[in-house]
């Protein structure tokens, strides 16, 4: 571990130093208008937004999607000023009026920062320590893209060689998905990645001593990083040019992610409000804002002050980026003319476009046979894999369980590691028992682009996930999660295991899609629909969450109505059904099987298979309603879980199958006969269903 001297290596004028305090006042007069917020961190912070944006990142504020640029995050996203002033400050296209009508309705500068609302924002970032894991993901996929693109290059020396920048809190590193992805980030030795450490030893309750006493850059020694401390100036302030030597260093460490500790003093100026919980998340005062604005040599009866000069300054930021990407340009350039294949699939890849003949890869199952749908998804996998070079994925430590290994000789894992299988491009991800942050990961290798990625565990695991999974459909990201022994039919190990409110619970997430097919054709017709939903504009995509079987279910024809998330898969005999049977899963053959003791007393029954009650809703209402007759009262829902989802489907007269109680550990089968998923009680069910509809 090292501690950074302040040296003379960056170039650092009167105006630059304006252009920092600029931003401390700004974010001050921001919160102070709208009356809340984060002012103490984006005041403390801003030498290190600043030497970041206009010293060391490698962006165009023109084109804040360029390929090529360097990543930002700011895991700690409450202090969203610490972002908002620095893409004001260099055209990224935040003006003024953005930062006066800070947390205000329809504005570019919420109170955190939003993926797809706000240019240069590159994650949704608030839950804290997101960011890391997303980061972590960002730095994964550059080296997955190199892989696919450059795999030959000498290191810094292809034009897929780029950096993930990340700044984080205390808050963020108390979290354990930070823990979790930092371990993993340590592991895979990404040398791509550089962290940054407000280390200012204030949260919301006081100073950290109130729940912290680890050493944290110690820690971070432990998980493999290069670690480097940061003093601040003599009078508090943060130095940038410590700063930005000891970034010069970590660049220069290839084999391991980077952790810069910055000892910082939280709303450094404000002469009362420095070092205080109370500037963590309070305005300062009107009195507070004047006299730091003393302190800093501004005019303290102004707001917003942002001198001609300092602006003229920073916006030649647009002037280095268009620099930077012309010469960027050049080098790929050569790269395309030396190697016009990769080229081919680099265009192909970054238009969000899938290889020709993509689909007929697709297994089609046998019917009649049983088939776990897990196994029908291994074997999707693999076939796609086979000609999308870009799809990626792995497991949290159940590859075998989730069936998610896409190549079982080829593991992404970093040189040096002595798995005969390891290569740092490799298809495979091995996760860890991270369930966290690998949601959070997958994240952040989507938001990366030019990849396309899936992981899995366990479907009651998917707790461990949710805030990532929450946050991957507030950004509309297509990621793809695979959760496996979806139901108590796992069996024997019991209730810990045995998901029973997951399903209805995931589906209360806005925007993400939950697909529990019926078989394995419905697995394979499943993953085709996901795929064609995958867009170069992640803004129209969705996450989805697909739920499979551990045990082995019936296969039934294949049938592409599947892709509408709900379908006829057997029609009633002798006319107009009497009563729809709706299930979804392994609990499909059990309403196929009811549907038969029915037909056989001469009740016309019709069993609809509802993979995907989102894909259901977005068809329109005459076709779900040719799939849901209004004028059939009589309706029996079945899945083995709460039965939340249903009651809007059966109506008054129907009757739900499910499970509102955790299960036990037994034999699969055991448990589906003693807890009602039978034929005879689905029957049974639907006989009380019609009498109820015919009064």
């Amino acid at each position: 571990m090292s501690t950074k001297p302040t040296t003379t290596d960056l170039e650092w004028t009167e105006l630059d130093q304006r252009a920092v305090d600029t931003a401390r006042v700004l974010a001050a007069d921001a919160v102070q208008k709208v009356g809340n917020g984060h002012p103490g961190t984006a005041m403390s912070l801003a030498p290190a937004a600043y030497t970041l944006f206009q010293k060391v990142m490698r962006h165009d504020p023109a084109d804040p999607e360029w390929v090529a640029r360097d990543r930002f995050v700011l895991s700690a996203g409450h202090s969203s000023l610490t972002l908002y002033t620095q893409l004001f400050l260099a055209g990224f296209g935040l003006e003024l009026d953005d930062l006066k009508s800070f947390r205000t309705w329809g504005s570019k500068t919420p109170g955190h920062p939003e993926y797809g609302h706000t240019a240069g924002v590159e994650t949704t970032t608030g839950p804290l320590g997101q960011g890391v894991a997303n980061a972590v993901g960002m730095a994964m996929a550059a080296r997955y893209e190199r892989g696919l693109f450059d795999p030959d290059a000498p290191q810094g020396e292809s034009p897929f060689d780029h950096y993930i920048y990340a700044i984080a809190g205390d808050g963020c590193l108390q979290e354990g998905i930070s823990a979790e992805a930092s371990s993993l980030a340590g592991h895979q030795r990404l040398g791509n990645l550089i962290l940054l450490w407000d280390d200012n030893h204030i949260s919301i309750e006081g100073d950290t001593e109130t729940a912290v006493s680890e050493d944290t850059a110690e820690r971070y020694e432990a998980y493999g990083w290069h670690v480097q401390r940061v003093a601040p100036k003599p009078d508090g302030d943060l130095d940038p040019h410590a700063l930005y030597d000891a970034i010069e260093a970590a660049k220069r460490v290839t084999d391991k992610p980077s952790f810069i500790a910055m000892r910082s003093i939280i709303a450094w100026p404000a002469p009362n409000a420095q070092n205080t919980e109370a500037a963590h998340g309070s305005a300062l005062g009107d009195d507070e804002v004047a006299a730091t604005k003393r302190v800093l040599g501004f005019d303290p009866e102004q707001t917003f002050q942002v001198d001609d000069e300092v602006l003229k300054h920073t916006r030649q930021a647009l002037e280095r980026g268009r620099e930077a990407k012309a010469a960027w340009q050049e080098t790929f350039q050569r790269w395309r003319a030396a190697d016009s294949e990769r080229a081919a699939e680099f265009d192909r890849i970054s238009a969000g476009e899938l290889p020709a003949g993509w689909e007929e890869k697709l297994p089609v199952f046998e019917t009649g046979k049983g088939v776990a749908t897990r196994a029908a998804s291994g074997k999707v996998l693999q076939a796609l894999g086979a000609i999308v070079p870009e799809l990626w994925g792995g497991s949290a430590d159940l590859a075998g369980s989730n069936n998610t290994t896409i190549d079982k000789d080829s593991s992404f894992l970093p040189a040096g590691n002595p798995l005969p299988e390891a290569d740092p491009y490799g298809r495979t991800v091995h996760f860890g028992i991270r369930e966290h942050s690998m949601a959070a990961e997958m994240n952040g290798i989507t938001l990366h682009g030019n990849t396309r990625v899936y992981g899995g565990t366990f479907l009651v695991f998917s707790d461990y996930m949710r805030n990532a999974v929450r946050l991957s459909a507030l950004m509309h990201l297509p990621v793809t999660y695979v959760w496996t022994h979806d139901s108590i039919g796992l069996g024997e190990d019991g209730p810990t295991h045995q998901p029973v409110e997951h399903l209805a619970s995931l589906r209360a997430i806005p925007g993400l899609n939950v697909v529990r097919p019926a078989d394995a054709n419905e697995t394979a017709i499943a993953w085709r629909e996901i795929f064609r939903r995958y867009t170069k504009v992640f803004g129209k995509g969705a996450p989805h969450g697909l739920a499979l079987t551990r045990q082995g279910v019936p296969t039934y024809e294949a049938n592409d109505d599947a892709a509408k998330g709900g379908y006829v898969l057997f029609e009633a005999d002798g006319g107009t059904p009497e009563v729809v049977l709706i299930a979804t899963g392994s609990e499909v053959h059990v309403a196929v099987e009811a549907r038969e003791l029915l037909q056989s007393d001469g009740v016309p029954t019709r069993v609809v298979s509802m993979p995907s009650v989102e894909w259901f809703e977005e068809q329109d209402q005459g076709y779900r309603e040719s799939v849901l007759p209004p004028s059939v009262k009589a309706r029996v829902a079945v899945e083995a879980g709460i039965g939340l989802t249903w009651h809007k489907y059966v109506g008054d007269a129907g009757r739900i199958v499910s499970l509102e109680h955790f299960g036990a550990s037994a034999d699969g089968k055991v448990l589906f006969r003693e807890f009602g998923f039978t034929a005879e009680n689905v029957a049974a069910k639907a006989r009380e269903s019609i009498e109820a509809a015919q009064r």
